[in-house]
């Protein structure tokens, strides 16, 4: 992987130290070469402020997660049927939302749920009961 041309202080200039230097009629190359920062950041804030007005960097948001609407509905449903799989409780909630999406909310919320589909065994393959083994036919042989 080829290293980047421009070498880094370690610190990144903030948006208003790069608005300052352009609103001095520094070019692109100049305010990237001056602050050590790609050329492309650079026209990249600089076009936020003109198209968006933004000066500074966006705040974290704290927005609540697409599933939080839904916890009432998915304690209950693991109340009555603890042994959901992700799929049947996607089912049972009536929602769109990604298995995957359920699965980190199950986490979140420090509730268990059954790992595996109905039907697929959990475990080593190499721990089968005696019953599962399948008997080879003696004309194979």
């Amino acid at each position: 992987m080829p290293k980047s041309l421009v070498k880094s202080n370690g610190k990144k200039p903030s948006r208003s130290e790069i608005h300052a230097l352009y609103d001095k009629g520094l070019t692109t190359l100049a305010v990237s070469t001056q602050l050590l920062i790609s050329p492309a950041w650079a026209r990249r804030v600089k076009q936020e402020r003109a198209l968006h007005g933004k000066t500074r960097n966006a705040i974290t948001r704290n927005r609540p997660p697409k599933w939080a609407p839904l916890i009432p509905q998915i304690e209950q449903a693991l109340a009555e049927q603890p042994d959901l799989t992700l799929v049947e409780l996607q089912a049972k909630l009536g929602t769109p939302l990604h298995t995957g999406t359920l699965c980190r909310a199950l986490q979140k919320l420090k509730l268990t749920f059954k790992k595996s589909p109905e039907g697929r065994r959990t475990g080593s393959s190499r721990c089968r009961s005696a019953s599962s083994v399948v008997a080879i036919p003696a004309t194979w042989l």
